[in-house]
């Protein structure tokens, strides 16, 4: 319901002549034509209050509580007769598969899969929470989970972004057949392939600062790097999520930290870096993946984040085990020592990255797959 991502699907699906609708809460910001273009007042106007708090975990809280809102929209829109797909992002296609049903179209519905199974999704988070943050409960109530649940198993078609993803869904018992593997676009050409190593080790992570990205067992790990390393830095950016609180507390102090930066300097900043790491322990597919390889980095990141999608084993990066701290310090002290292995993988990196991993090559598989699905 939120631009997110959809916004470059709907951009590239309009660019393609084959978009019917582009129904958000958000402004139209992709300059979709307004024919196409419809705004989701009452869920925008009851969630805006709360895009400008600086508490993650209600605005977060509330986007679920408004649901309803969204819901009862829906019910009063018309499916145009040209559609013959629908796709919608988890928590907000029950409403829209409804419409589909009522609509008597035969109409494709697809279940837009940003992130693994919700039994994997929140049930991996929660573990970290318990062991990391120990009182802290998964801002995601029972009802929006089993919800999500509904709509995957009525959904005809699941878009997983990753290998993780999809095998998510295999595990928790949903056919393998009903899902298709397309990973998320970048805006390749705002990035430039480094041109040299930095003087020092220098390792750059991106994303919020959470349980359920890894960053507890990423610091432990860059603790055994400066043991051997002493001149090595790492650099996060990304927003404190309420569940890292007490984790936060513990490194503040040892790495460079920025909440937010634009896309132009995380382009530099990526540009002067030794490698990409990304312990994640639950994800969807991690852009950033894309975007440190179209600057040549090497990529040492968790399956989970989505990584072994696009990254080849000791090829393009190393895969780690995310909860691993000892082989997660060894990967980066291998990397940051051999000059060789660095260069050659950043480049290989490089080769895939900085190739068919734009958005028009995202909408462009999905396209393929959706006329395969409908004929």
């Amino acid at each position: 319901m939120g631009s997110w991502y959809l916004n470059h699907t709907a951009r590239e699906f309009h660019a393609m002549g084959s978009l019917g609708g582009y129904w958000v809460g958000n402004a139209n910001r992709p300059g979709i034509h307004p024919n196409h273009y419809r705004r989701i007042w009452w869920y925008h106007l009851a969630q805006k209050p709360f895009y400008h708090l600086p508490f993650i975990d209600l605005e977060e809280r509330m986007r679920w509580h408004n649901l309803p809102l969204y819901d009862a929209w829906m019910e009063r829109q018309t499916l145009p007769e040209e559609v013959n797909i629908v796709q919608g992002p988890m928590g907000s296609c029950e409403a829209l598969f409804k419409l589909a049903d009522r609509s008597k179209q035969r109409v494709l519905k697809v279940f837009d899969a940003p992130n693994s199974h919700p039994t994997s999704q929140f049930g991996y988070w929660q573990r970290e929470c318990d062991l990391y943050c120990p009182g802290y409960v998964v801002p995601v109530p029972q009802w929006v989970r089993s919800r999500i649940v509904r709509e995957i198993e009525s959904a005809d078609l699941v878009l997983c972004p990753s290998d993780f993803v999809k095998d998510s869904m295999v595990q928790n018992g949903i056919p393998e057949e009903k899902c298709f593997i397309s990973h998320f676009g970048v805006d390749t050409e705002i990035f430039r392939k480094r041109t040299k190593l930095p003087e020092n080790p220098r390792f750059i992570c991106v994303g919020s600062l959470t349980v359920r990205k890894g960053h507890q067992y990423l610091f432990r790990a860059f603790n055994k790097v400066k043991s051997v390393l002493p001149n090595s830095e790492l650099i996060c950016i990304g927003g404190i999520r309420p569940d890292f609180k007490l984790e936060i507390r513990k490194w503040r102090g040892t790495f460079e930290h920025h909440s937010a930066i634009p896309h132009t300097r995380l382009a530099e900043m990526l540009a002067n870096c030794s490698a990409f790491v990304f312990p994640s322990l639950e994800e969807g597919f991690a852009r950033v993946l894309s975007e440190a390889m179209s600057a040549g980095l090497p990529i040492l990141a968790s399956y989970e984040s989505g990584a072994t999608t696009i990254i080849r084993d000791g090829v393009d990066g190393i895969i780690l085990k995310p909860r691993d701290i000892d082989s997660m310090a060894s990967a980066m002290i291998k990397v940051a020592q051999n000059h060789d292995l660095n260069v050659s993988l950043g480049n290989a990196a490089y080769d895939v990255g900085a190739k068919s991993n734009t958005w028009a090559d995202y909408a462009q598989r999905l396209h393929s797959e959706y006329k395969k699905r409908l004929s």
